[in-house]
C-alpha cells in the first residue's frame, strides 16, 4: 500500500467545501432543534435498568439525514461508521462514542410514527414560519402530485400493497398513492397536506386543503366546477376562485379562455416548487414503506423540511 504523504486529510489546511457539508450548515441553521426536540421528548425514552439511550438530538438528526439523503437504516448506520462529516453532524466522535445500529435507528422511526409526531413537526414549523410572517395565508394554490409504488408482486405476500392504486394520468398508468398540498400564494410554503391512494380524484380534496381565512384560491384544470371560477357569484367571505378553463372534448378552448388559463399559469407555478424540493433535493420519488399512514408521516416531515429549505435564506441568522 503506498505510503500517504502530506496531502493526507489531516495535513490538509484548506479543503474543498462540498455540496453537503454547504447543505447540512444550511439546515444546521434554520432547523427549529429546541421546538422539535420538545416535542418528541415526552414520548422519548429515559435511561432506566438496560442500555442508556443515545441523546435525543443526534436521533433526531441521523433521521433527518436519512430523509435528506435517502438512506436506509443499515445505510444509515454504515454512513456514520464511513463519513466523518455525516457523524460530525449527528455529534458523534468515533473515537469516543458507540455508533447506533440499524436497529436503534429503526425503533426512534417507529417512535416518532406511534405518536405521529411528523405531523406534530410539520404543524409547529408551519406555525412557527406564519408567526415569523413568512407564511400569509391569503391565498392558497392547490395542487396533487403521484408518489410511484413498487407494482411488482415478487415479495413475501405475493401481492401488490392493498393501499396504492392505480390511475390514469395521460396516456400512461401509474400505481402508487397522490400527496395532496395547500400552498401559501405567496410564499409557496406549504401549510395543509393529505395523503391518499392514487385513484381519489384531485378536486375532491379540495376543501381539505384550505385553512379557511383565503381571500383567493388557485388550481388546474382538475379543481374545475361550474361555482369555481372568476365569474361565479360568490357568497359574502368566500374566497375568489381561479382555476384553469378544460377544453369540451373534441375542441379547441376560445382565444380568452386560452389567454385566462395563460395568466393564472404563472400564479400557480409556485405550488410545484415544494415537488420539486421533495422529488429531487431531496430524492423521493418511491414510497420506501408499505401502506398509506407510514409513507404520510414521511411526507409530513419531509414537506416541513422541504419548507425550511424553502425559506434557509431568510431563515439563517444575520
Amino acid at each position: 500500500m503506498k505510503q500517504l504523504g502530506l496531502s493526507a486529510p489531516l495535513f490538509v489546511k484548506k479543503p474543498k467545501q462540498t455540496r453537503r457539508q454547504q447543505f447540512l450548515q444550511e439546515m444546521e441553521q434554520v432547523v427549529p432543534w429546541a421546538l422539535w426536540e420538545s416535542r418528541i421528548v415526552p414520548h422519548y425514552p429515559t435511561a432506566g435498568r438496560g442500555r442508556r439511550p443515545f441523546p435525543l438530538a443526534t436521533m433526531l438528526r441521523i433521521h433527518l439525514m436519512q430523509q435528506w439523503f435517502g438512506y436506509s437504516d443499515p445505510a444509515m448506520e454504515e454512513a456514520l461508521h464511513d463519513i466523518p462529516m455525516l457523524r460530525e453532524f449527528a455529534g458523534l466522535d468515533a473515537g469516543e462514542d458507540a455508533m447506533p445500529d440499524e436497529t436503534t435507528i429503526l425503533k426512534f422511526r417507529r417512535l416518532l410514527e406511534s405518536h405521529q409526531l411528523a405531523q406534530t413537526l410539520f404543524d409547529e414549523t408551519a406555525a412557527l414560519l406564519a408567526e415569523k410572517g413568512l407564511l400569509l395565508r391569503q391565498g392558497t394554490i392547490v395542487d396533487a402530485t403521484l408518489i410511484a409504488a413498487p407494482p411488482s408482486t415478487k415479495n413475501r405476500e405475493r401481492k401488490r400493497d392493498k393501499e396504492m392504486s392505480s390511475t390514469k394520468k395521460g396516456n400512461n398508468y401509474h400505481f402508487g398513492m397522490k400527496a395532496h398540498i395547500g400552498v401559501d400564494a405567496e410564499s409557496g410554503l406549504v401549510h395543509t397536506l393529505e395523503v391518499t391512494t392514487a385513484k381519489v380524484a384531485d378536486g375532491v380534496m379540495t376543501d381539505a386543503l384550505l385553512h379557511g381565512e383565503e381571500r383567493i384560491v388557485l388550481g388546474d384544470r382538475a379543481y374545475s366546477r361550474k361555482e369555481r371560477n372568476l365569474e361565479a357569484d360568490l357568497q359574502e367571505g368566500e374566497p375568489v376562485w381561479g382555476v384553469s378553463v378544460q377544453a369540451q372534448e373534441g375542441r379547441d378552448l376560445p382565444a380568452e379562455q386560452a389567454l385566462y388559463n395563460r395568466m393564472l399559469a404563472p400564479l400557480r407555478a409556485a405550488v410545484e416548487h415544494p415537488f420539486r424540493i421533495v422529488k429531487r433535493q431531496f430524492g423521493y420519488t418511491k414510497v420506501r414503506y408499505r401502506g398509506l399512514f407510514k409513507n404520510g408521516q414521511q411526507l409530513y416531515l419531509l414537506f416541513a423540511l422541504g419548507n425550511l429549505y424553502h425559506v434557509r435564506q431568510a431563515m439563517r441568522p444575520t
